[in-house]
C-alpha cells in the first residue's frame, strides 16, 4: 500500500510530512490543552522533599510525573494528540519511533481513542517499555541498535504505508501537551524561583518554559548529559546539524539529532541550559533512591544534577523539579543503587 502522504522539506535532519504543524505553541496553546489533559488524566502531586531541601538549604519541590499511567510525562502530550487526530488517520492508525516513553504515550493514546498504534524500537529497547507499550494494545517492531535507527525506519513505514507518523518533537500538540504539568505547578506554586527539567528531544522543557518561565518570575534550566549535547548544542549555536556524540546510560535523553520545532521554543523561552556529567546524572538516581524512595530514570536525574551544580545560586530559593519518568530498566537500576 502506499502511503497518501509524502514527506515534505525539513528544517532538521528528521522526516516531517504535510499534517505536521510547525507553528510553535503559545501558553494559550497550553491552557486550550489543559481542557483534554483534565479529562483524561489525574493532575499529578508537587511534594515538598524534605531530604533534598536540607541538602541544599532551600525549598525544592518535586512535580511527580511518575504517578501518571504510563510512568511518565510524555502522555500527556499523547492524548492531546489523539483527541484532536483527523478522522483520515483513524484507520490507518499512528506510528512512532522510541526509547519507551514516547511510544508508551502514543500507545496510551492509541488505546483511549481506539486508534491502531505502531511502535518502532531500537534492539535493545528497555523490555518493561516494551511489554507496557504492548500492554496498551500497541504493535512494536524492533530495528537499529539507536533511536536514530528506529526513527529513520518509522519515518520510512510512515511513507509507505500511510500510518500518521508521530514525531517525537517536531508536533505543536505534544509540547502543549505535556506543558500542562507547568499550569499545575503555577496554580500549586505560584510563588517559585527555579525549575530545573531534564531535556532530549526538548518537549518538557519547552512546555515549562512556556509556562512556568512565562507566567511566573521563574528562572528555567534545562539540562542535557554532556555525553550526549545535540539539543545543548542546537540551543546554544543555532544549528540544527547532528552531533556526532551520543554515548550517554540514559536513554530518555539519547539522542544525536536536535529537533526544529522544540529547539525554536528553547531559544526563544528557555532560560538557561547546562551540561552535566552521566556520573552525575548515576548519582542522582542512587540519591532519590536513597532519600526518598523514588525509583527515576537516568533523565530526570539530569536535573538534580543541575541543581548540584547551581547549589550556591539556590540556597533559600523556592526550586522545582520534575520527576518525568520512573519506568527504568530494572537491571540498570539495580546495578545504579548497588554502584558507588
Amino acid at each position: 500500500m502506499s502511503g497518501e502522504y509524502e514527506p515534505v522539506d525539513s528544517p532538521d535532519e528528521t522526516t516531517v510530512f504535510p499534517y505536521h504543524d510547525r507553528t510553535p505553541p503559545t501558553t494559550a496553546d497550553v491552557y486550550a490543552a489543559r481542557q483534554i489533559v483534565s479529562r483524561h488524566l489525574p493532575r499529578t502531586p508537587l511534594v515538598r522533599s524534605e531530604a533534598l531541601s536540607a541538602r541544599f538549604d532551600a525549598d525544592i519541590y518535586l512535580k511527580r510525573e511518575d504517578t501518571l499511567p504510563t510512568g511518565a510525562f510524555k502522555v500527556r502530550g499523547g492524548v492531546t494528540l489523539g483527541a484532536r487526530l483527523g478522522d483520515e488517520f483513524r484507520d490507518r492508525g499512528l506510528i512512532a519511533a522510541s526509547t519507551g516513553n514516547h511510544g508508551q504515550s502514543v500507545a496510551f493514546a492509541g488505546r483511549t481513542f481506539d486508534i491502531p498504534v505502531t511502535i518502532v524500537v531500537p534492539e535493545d529497547a528497555n523490555p518493561s517499555k516494551v511489554t507496557a507499550m504492548e500492554r496498551y494494545g500497541a504493535t512494536v517492531r524492533f530495528h537499529g541498535d539507536a533511536f536514530d535507527d528506529a526513527r529513520e525506519h518509522a519515518e520510512e513505514l510512515a511513507a509507505s504505508e500511510g500510518y500518521r507518523y508521530v514525531h517525537s518533537a517536531n508536533e505543536a500538540d505534544l509540547i502543549a501537551g505535556v506543558g500542562t504539568a507547568g499550569i499545575e505547578v503555577v496554580e500549586d506554586l505560584p510563588e517559585i524561583d527555579y525549575l530545573f527539567c531534564p531535556i532530549g528531544g526538548g518537549s518538557s522543557a519547552a512546555g515549562y518554559s512556556l509556562t512556568v518561565g512565562e507566567l511566573t518570575d521563574a528562572t528555567v534550566i534545562g539540562a542535557q548529559s554532556e555525553d550526549a549535547p545535540a539539543m545543548y548544542r542546537a540551543y546554544s549555536e543555532g544549528t540544527l546539524d547532528p552531533h556526532d556524540r551520543m554515548e550517554t546510560f540514559a536513554e530518555g535523553i539519547a539522542t544525536r539529532v536536535p529537533f526544529a520545532l522544540t529547539t525554536e521554543v528553547l531559544r526563544d523561552h528557555l532560560d538557561e541550559f547546562q551540561l552535566v556529567s552521566d556520573e552525575a546524572i548515576k548519582r542522582g538516581v542512587r540519591e532519590l533512591y536513597e532519600s526518598e524512595r523514588i525509583v527515576m530514570e537516568g533523565a530526570c536525574a539530569a536535573s538534580l544534577a543541575a541543581i548540584e551544580q547551581s547549589a550556591d545560586r539556590i540556597r533559600d530559593s523556592t526550586v522545582v523539579f520534575p520527576i518525568s519518568g520512573r519506568n527504568i530498566d530494572a537491571e540498570k537500576f539495580e546495578m545504579l543503587i548497588e554502584s558507588e
